[in-house]
């Protein structure tokens, strides 16, 4: 047994002294096992529980929910913390060093007028603090690993920033006119990597639809997931009523029942 006192209530130094103990000689063997990588998908799982916590609006589980998404960075520290690298408390003083710098206008003497100035001022630091010398630069600088949609409506508001993009949300439909028209055009022709170039473009040029809409992507694309499961799990449960199983019905049958759902869920 680890030497550790129990309380009633904890503060952030018992976290990083109980994962210190996890790790250390005498601790958990699983946890002592675990690097970045093989850590990293349970970073995302954190993180996406704790917005689904924040989209039901439960405050128990979104307090929850933080404290997972906490462990993974005391967690990561710790891990750089035994190669002698950095420490969660030069974490904390990165990010705090980071807001002053990004915030002039609250810790300096820079003047702003609306939150437009705030976010103009904030890229150009930014930019400046990164060493990113062009406008190119700030879009490679958007991380890979974001969810495709996220990353796209990223990588076109920065072009947005640089003067690329469409002057009205009716532009950016008439592309999305034009990539479908591309898209049935490759499959038309049967060249499978020329049908998901065109799809793949197909779906950018929808992403800068939502954004001079002024509509999140991913939520909406989580929308229409979350409500096709409804229309679906309401097919089925007319199809049980009448002792069918949805596979034994051709896709026109099935739509005369889908279209009975979508009504009745309205």
């Amino acid at each position: 047994m680890v030497d550790f006192q129990q309380k009633e209530h904890y503060s952030i130094d018992d976290l990083l002294d109980i994962v210190r103990l996890l790790r250390g000689e005498g601790g958990c063997p699983w946890d002592m096992e675990q690097t970045h990588s093989s850590i990293k998908s349970d970073f995302i799982e954190e993180v996406c529980e704790a917005i689904e916590a924040i989209d039901l609006e439960d405050t128990e589980l979104l307090k929850e929910e933080l404290g997972d998404v906490l462990l993974q960075v005391v967690f990561h520290c710790r891990i750089e913390e035994e190669l002698d690298s950095f420490r969660f408390d030069d974490v904390c003083d990165d990010i705090c060093k980071k807001l002053i710098i990004r915030h002039p206008h609250v810790f300096g003497d820079t003047i702003v007028g609306s939150t437009e100035d705030v976010l103009k001022n904030w890229d150009n630091i930014k930019k400046e603090t990164k060493g990113q010398d062009s406008y190119t630069d700030t879009l490679t600088s958007v991380a890979k690993s974001l969810p495709a949609l996220m990353r796209a409506q990223k990588v076109g508001k920065r072009a947005m920033r640089a003067g690329m993009d469409f002057r009205t949300a009716d532009d950016a439909m008439k592309c999305v006119k034009l990539e479908t028209a591309e898209l049935e055009e490759a499959v038309a022709q049967g060249d499978k990597q020329r049908i998901e170039d065109e799809f793949g473009d197909l779906l950018f040029s929808c992403v800068n639809v939502a954004r001079h809409l002024g509509i999140d992507s991913e939520i909406a694309l989580k929308s229409a997931t979350d409500k096709f499961i409804r229309r679906f799990s309401k097919t089925e449960e007319l199809l049980q009523m009448n002792s069918i199983d949805m596979k034994e019905l051709s896709i026109e049958e099935l739509d005369v029942y889908w279209d009975k759902a979508k009504k009745l869920l309205k």
